[in-house]
């Protein structure tokens, strides 16, 4: 079956800890144009636009009302999703299936930089018995961290090395906020947050946005000379409360990647994808979600990356472009992850290309240790 929609212009900002020399819509703005001059198109041409960003993180209520003008929504159908840029992807892709749109503009922008993170992310927690228990992304992620580690033997060094690979690839990407390296001495001898994730093993405060334009394939056809193809797409969101689901089980996103394989008819994602963009907000989940994801079997997350096989020239790069550990902000992280697809199978990811890659894999996740998961699939 051929494709029906297709990616036709990416745009990414630098990564920052503090973008405050600019406002949030100059930085949206900037990220629209791009990404519309990319695909040859201005506002006219969009049919509907897809936005991404959270209220809280943003400091202020309805903030997607502060990108209708720069986003190019006045008089056109704007949809927002309150979660992961990847997330909007697909409601925008969903437009475009229905026959709603042809052209839909995705743009994901946050600034973790206004907001004190712990007590944000508190607030996802049931607010009766969770939220007093000062349970936030951070604590949540040690408890689970904690089940995966003690369940399959990882050690805290196995964790580190995600780290230093991602940190390593980061000095190819221009769009990095974090291009310091790391041996695993100085992630072990890093601050420990909540054990055993220490303040190296964690993804930065950090601001920045993202944006994409896609289109049927009929206007993919007519306005672009290297559309890259969604070849397969899933979506799933797990128990909200903790308790009610295997932390490390990873239903979610087992049907997830399951659901965007068989889209793209692949049977074995280690040998048939040529590179992975995995969101991961600690070290640990980076070894547990390609575990989830099929590229090797539980518990073997650490392994692989040991033998290189998930390292740049390794037979599955996942990260090459360093990942959320060297700074991407929470929402915008899925999105980010799609962009560096796109600009991988199209042959334009610089230093951090893989060479010859034709299908990539893109991954967000919302919610609390892996609650909601998108996989998709790329290639030209």
């Amino acid at each position: 079956m051929n494709p029906q929609v297709a990616i036709i212009g990416t745009s990414q900002t630098k990564f920052e800890a503090d973008k405050g020399y600019e406002d949030i819509p100059e930085t949206v703005f900037k990220v629209v144009q791009q990404a519309m001059a990319e695909a040859d198109i201005d506002r006219d041409d969009l049919d509907s636009i897809v936005t991404s960003s959270v209220d809280l993180w943003d400091g202020r209520t309805a903030s997607n009302q502060m990108l209708t003008d720069v986003v190019g929504s006045i008089m056109k159908p704007e949809s927002r999703v309150a979660g992961d840029g990847l997330g909007a992807v697909f409601q925008g892709m969903l437009a475009i299936l229905a026959g709603a749109s042809e052209i839909t503009l995705v743009v994901s922008q946050c600034r973790g930089s206004l907001g004190v993170h712990n007590e944000i992310s508190n607030w996802v927690f049931d607010p009766i018995y969770q939220q007093p228990l000062g349970l936030d992304y951070l604590s949540a992620g040690a408890l689970q961290a904690n089940h995966y580690m003690n369940q399959f033997g990882i050690s805290q060094e196995d964790c580190a090395r995600v780290v230093i690979k991602n940190r390593r690839d980061a000095q190819n990407n221009p769009y990095a906020q974090v291009v310091k390296e790391a041996t695993v001495e100085e992630v072990m001898g890093s601050l420990m947050w909540a054990y055993p994730i220490k303040e190296m093993d964690a993804a930065p405060v950090s601001d920045g946005a993202c944006a994409v334009v896609l289109a049927s394939r009929h206007k993919a056809k007519a306005l672009s000379k290297e559309p890259v193809w969604i070849l397969g797409a899933g979506s799933c969101l797990d128990s909200h409360y903790l308790g009610d689901r295997d932390l490390t089980g990873g239903d979610a996103l087992i049907r997830a990647s399951n659901a965007a394989y068989g889209m793209a008819g692949i049977s074995d994602p280690l040998k048939e994808l040529d590179v992975a963009e995995v969101s991961a907000a600690f070290s640990y989940q980076e070894l547990l979600w390609t575990e989830l994801m099929g590229f090797c079997n539980r518990g073997e997350g650490a392994r692989i990356l040991k033998e290189g096989q998930t390292s740049l020239g390794g037979s599955l790069p996942v990260n090459p472009s360093g990942g959320m550990i060297v700074g991407n902000p929470v929402t915008v992280a899925g999105l980010t992850r799609l962009v560096e697809a796109v600009l991988q199978v199209r042959g334009k990811a610089g230093d951090r290309q893989v060479r010859g890659a034709s299908r990539a894999l893109s991954h967000g996740t919302t919610g609390c240790c892996g609650q909601g998961q998108y996989v998709m699939i790329v290639g030209n």
